[in-house]
């Protein structure tokens, strides 16, 4: 090409390119919209759906693709998509798989959101919705009806924490040819195999499609909103790539590079929250202002069987969460009062950050009956960080004593 005569093309059009070979701890940053082709050919030929090659930003870069094959060995899965946030990602679910006249379920104590994506766009759009009681497989067994088209499963249970048995909501699926489809952002991957819930099995016992909020532990800094379909199966993942290429869903590079530097470090970060969350699970359990702690570890707690028989029963088989059931003596206002209290903690949504977080919730509202397994009460959950649990601890007491003595 000859040399342009203007600078604003010379810079445009400068014909330096980088040497080949950089490698570097971390991976490189590919902002695109537009993606350039060498010829027609190419552009007839160039496929993104096998990752072989870039056609436009929307449908992946070396960035989006390496961070989606890095979440598949997280998780055990084959195919991954990125959605803009936990709640994009069941959206781009349900948009894939239901259709007018058919039916979702979901469990009575799930992600909130999807709750309510249920009763709006998807009840709008003529897509029935029902809830089953997730502590019970003989309840979703009931529960699916002709026109049931897709499961949802969540371990543990939004707020208050019951951890069901899986692997028999999975057979339940299985046995009524249902896709299930769990929300696996509380397991990260880590505390077990979504698609090898049992181990040896054979053939291996797992859920069809995992959905993850990578907001939360895979980005660890409380800074990004991203969320992930994964999946082994090919038939499965082909739908769901042409809905996302139909929806136009797609991630900023630089958001898909935080979570590309923290994914190393997930594994450690998560061992550290739970063992601090456990710890302080165990010392709420002794005062007496809380009537109930709610975490799948603890003996006593739902599901805690279930857990047991699930998960890692050392650090990193569990996340930093857990619940307090504030004895129905206390007003709503003490209750108020002590989460105002707290000095560390940080009143917020979310969890999986470095700061620990604390938030009451009114179960009333978000439940249409008061489960068996739980006292009477306030429910506060705490997401627990990376800072002490000493320090935390000491937190807790000094907020306890200024709204309760």
């Amino acid at each position: 090409m000859a040399q342009p005569s203007d600078i604003a093309t010379a810079l445009i059009h400068h014909p330096y390119r980088p040497a080949e070979g950089f490698a570097a701890t971390q991976p490189g940053v590919f902002k695109a919209s537009t993606v350039f082709f060498p010829n027609m050919a190419a552009v007839r030929s160039t496929k993104w759906t096998d990752k072989s090659g870039y056609t436009y930003g929307v449908h992946g870069t070396p960035t989006t693709y390496m961070l989606e094959e890095r979440l598949c060995a997280l998780e055990g899965g084959l195919y991954c998509q990125l959605s803009p946030s936990g709640l994009a990602a069941i959206a781009h679910v349900a948009l894939a798989f239901l259709r007018t006249g058919d039916e979702v379920l979901i469990p009575e104590n799930a992600y909130g959101p999807n709750k309510a994506l249920a009763a709006g766009e998807l009840s709008g759009w003529g897509i029935r919705h029902r809830f089953y009681k997730p502590m019970d497989p003989q309840d979703l067994a009931a529960s699916i009806s002709p026109v049931t088209r897709l499961v949802w499963l969540e371990a543990p249970g939004s707020i208050t924490m019951e951890f069901p048995d899986l692997p028999a909501l999975v057979r339940v699926c299985r046995e009524h040819g249902v896709l299930c489809v769990l929300d696996n952002t509380w397991g990260a991957g880590l505390a077990f195999a979504p698609f090898d819930l049992l181990p040896g099995s054979s053939p291996a016992l797992g859920v069809d499609i995992s959905v993850h909020a990578l907001t939360k532990y895979p980005s660890g800094g409380g800074d990004v909103l991203m969320g992930s379909v994964v999946t082994r199966d090919a038939e499965l993942h082909r739908v769901l790539q042409l809905t996302h290429m139909r929806l136009g869903l797609s991630v900023g590079a630089n958001d898909a590079e935080t979570i590309l530097r923290s994914l190393p470090s997930i594994a450690l970060r998560y061992a550290a929250h739970d063992a601090s969350a456990r710890q302080l699970a165990r010392w709420c359990q002794s005062r007496p202002e809380f009537s109930q702690v709610l975490h799948p570890a603890l003996p006593g707690s739902p599901g805690h069987q279930a857990w047991q028989a699930l998960c890692k029963a050392g650090p990193g088989g569990a996340a930093g969460l857990f619940s307090v059931m504030v004895d129905a003596r206390f007003s709503r206002a003490q209750v108020d009062a002590f989460c105002d209290a707290l000095q560390l903690f940080k009143l917020g949504y979310s969890w999986g950050g470095a700061i620990s977080l604390a938030m009451s919730y009114e179960l009333a509202a978000i439940r249409s009956d008061w489960p068996s397994a739980l006292r009477p009460g306030t429910v506060v959950r705490f997401s627990i960080g990376l800072e002490s649990a000493a320090d935390l601890q000491d937190d807790l007491e000094q907020a306890l004593h200024l709204a309760f003595a």
